[in-house]
């Protein structure tokens, strides 16, 4: 075998055991984008903890086949194609998509999140969706609410009869 098929074989591999571990892959068309644009838009992933990557269409093609994800539109690989992927199931989205809005020039393809197939719309909805911090917090604060208003009301009758 030539060592560029080596190469590529290998690259696929990488490709696969990335995804594997990912809950959240966003495939997004980068075209238009200047290397500035690109680099602060690679920081902003780098400091949500995702990975930022741009592979060949026919690697990821190949990667996702031996991963058993076949119901996306093979369409979807054609131009330039960069893949975000995460353990978060919505940093890469949200981070994406808020530099598309900001930038308006790039596009989002697909997404899959937790091996389910979604598409752009769907993406998009999904980065709209508050952070796992965010969550917690208003989870909390929802849990919280009625202590504290039993514990202002024992504190007021407390306080009539002083």
């Amino acid at each position: 075998m030539s060592a560029n098929l080596e190469l590529k074989k290998e690259l696929v591999e990488n490709i696969k055991s990335e995804f594997k571990n990912a809950k959240s892959i966003i495939f997004v068309d980068y075209r238009g984008i200047t290397v500035a644009e690109d680099t602060a838009m690679r920081k902003e992933f780098r400091e949500n903890n995702v990975s930022y990557k741009v592979f060949k269409n026919r690697l990821l093609v190949r990667a996702l086949n031996d991963l058993g994800i076949k119901d996306y539109d093979p369409k979807m690989f054609e131009g330039t194609t960069a893949v975000a992927y995460s353990t978060d199931e919505v940093a890469p989205a949200k981070v994406f998509c808020k530099n598309q809005k900001d930038l308006k020039k790039m596009a989002v393809k697909f997404g899959i999140v937790n091996g389910q197939i979604m598409n752009d719309k769907e993406v998009e909805e999904l980065s709209k969706i508050p952070s796992k911090d965010v969550l917690i917090a208003m989870l909390l604060g929802t849990l919280n609410a009625p202590i504290a208003a039993m514990a202002r009301a024992l504190n007021a009758i407390a306080e009539k009869q002083n």
